[in-house]
């Protein structure tokens, strides 16, 4: 590699890896309790959070075509350094839901931002043979990163309240020295460039996008009912593992000093499976390890309605492998499905949205559940759920009714493959809020191989990832 590409790969890991160091994940639900904000609150608060998720996810593409993905990134963090001291300033209802909207907006300016600047970056350096191996090394190191820390929560917050939220701050501020280092791109540049003289060039193409990608979905029912299939997946992982994880140990007496331990095996255990979907007998195609997985996190979560402490924590550990098994072989799924020249990036942002929105309902669900004293009930009525969902989902593809022979889309498609998720991306990491853009894990199911250029214009949003 040449010295401008190691530059690149290595601030890359910093940025992502502090950017996405949040030290409050393992206690925010505690802490806002003590801050005295009800169940109802808090979830609605997050509920909130998952639409401002949606609202903002296309919209910031937008913005990294015309300012460019560095300077995107640098605006992401700046952002998330303010939203990490939102709560430190106003420890209240108004203070938490300035901090989640903050923390949507970072988040998305970033999304796709890094892996975007990183494919460039290595291309123009003609190094982007090493694009998949950096960015899977960026996520190893970010989760080894909340493996290590992520313990030391519980001690810190006992010595200083708000430790959790100032550190998260300072781990983004570095994230933004991280992308002042960042060089410049001149290709990519350029781009943003001819974007801000072209705004209503560039709207009219995202329009045409976006119109084709409804289409799309309307006119192929496989690839309707594979994300439909993947909001299961989506929705019990996220809810389960952010929403539901603090008050799951505290149901069972395990105090908040242990919630970052646990947090930290939870994340080993679904690195570890996210890294070998390879795992999986190939006695069973992957759209039925997807439903067995499915089923698999409903049954645990009905579960940990049953357990004691200790069988909670394995339970949860259980269910965290399973989330990471499911979530690259549901990617590969959809990718598949995705018929030849469609536009990828818009489609795979219409599964992200429809995923979190159904999220934002499951969270007012969860809170008024909570609010009612009714965790057990919440947790079997989950695991219900998904079970009839899956049963639909099952009746509907042995009934012959959805046509599946459209949806190998991904052979034809070498410049658009990898999507704004990279080739076989893997899971999000567990429980931040939101998806971090350095999750885009390594290539599973045997997908590898180089992506192919891309048109100048498209660079700068090519893999946009949620």
């Amino acid at each position: 590699m040449t010295d401008t590409a190691r530059r690149i790969i290595r601030l890359n890991y910093g940025f992502q890896l502090l950017f996405n160091l949040l030290w409050w994940m393992p206690v925010f639900y505690a802490y806002q309790k003590a801050a005295g904000l009800s169940d109802g609150q808090i979830f609605g608060i997050q509920s909130i959070y998952y639409v401002a998720f949606c609202l903002l996810e296309i919209p910031t593409g937008l913005i990294a075509d015309r300012i460019g993905t560095r300077n995107c990134l640098r605006a992401g963090a700046v952002v998330m350094t303010a939203a990490n001291l939102a709560p430190v300033v106003s420890a209240s209802y108004t203070g938490f839901l300035v901090h989640f909207l903050a923390i949507a907006a970072g988040r998305s300016l970033t999304s796709g931002a890094a892996s975007a600047y990183l494919y460039d970056g290595l291309r123009a350096e003609r190094c982007d043979e090493h694009y998949l191996r950096a960015e899977g090394t960026a996520r190893a190191l970010g989760l080894a990163a909340k493996v290590l820390c992520w313990p030391l929560v519980g001690p810190l917050m006992a010595l200083a309240h708000p430790a959790p939220y100032v550190l998260s701050a300072v781990s983004a501020a570095g994230s933004l020295v991280c992308a002042l280092l960042l060089p410049r791109l001149a290709g990519a540049e350029a781009g943003a460039e001819t974007g801000r003289g072209g705004g209503g060039r560039r709207g009219g193409a995202f329009l045409r996008d976006a119109g084709t990608a409804l289409r799309c979905v309307a006119s192929s029912p496989w690839l309707a009912l594979v994300m439909v299939q993947g909001v299961a997946v989506f929705t019990l992982s996220r809810i389960c593992q952010v929403n539901l994880f603090q008050p799951i140990l505290l149901d069972h007496g395990i105090g908040e000093a242990s919630h970052g331990g646990v947090l930290a095996a939870m994340t080993v255990a679904e690195a570890v499976a996210s890294a070998r979907p390879q795992w999986l007998s190939r006695r069973l195609p992957p759209v039925a390890w997807v439903s067995v997985l499915s089923l698999a996190l409903a049954g645990a979560l009905a579960a940990m309605a049953l357990g004691g402490p200790w069988t909670v924590v394995v339970l949860l550990c259980l269910f965290a492998a399973a989330t990471g098994f499911a979530f690259p072989v549901q990617r590969k799924l959809v990718n598949d499905a995705i018929p030849a020249h469609a536009p990828r990036a818009t489609l795979l942002s219409v599964e992200s949205i429809v995923d979190r929105a159904v999220c934002a309902l499951a969270a007012i669900a969860a809170g008024a559940y909570l609010s009612a004293g009714h965790l057990d009930a919440l947790l079997w009525h989950s695991a219900l759920a998904t079970a009839v969902l899956l049963g639909v989902f099952q009746l509907l593809l042995r009934s012959g009714v959805v046509d599946r022979s459209g949806r190998g889309g991904n052979r034809a498609m070498p410049s658009q493959a990898g999507g704004r998720a990279g080739v076989g991306t893997a899971s999000a990491g567990v429980g931040d809020g939101a998806p971090d853009p350095a999750d885009a894990g390594t290539g599973t199911l045997g997908e590898t191989g180089r992506e192919g250029a891309l048109e100048p214009d498209q660079a700068a949003r090519r893999p946009r990832t949620t």
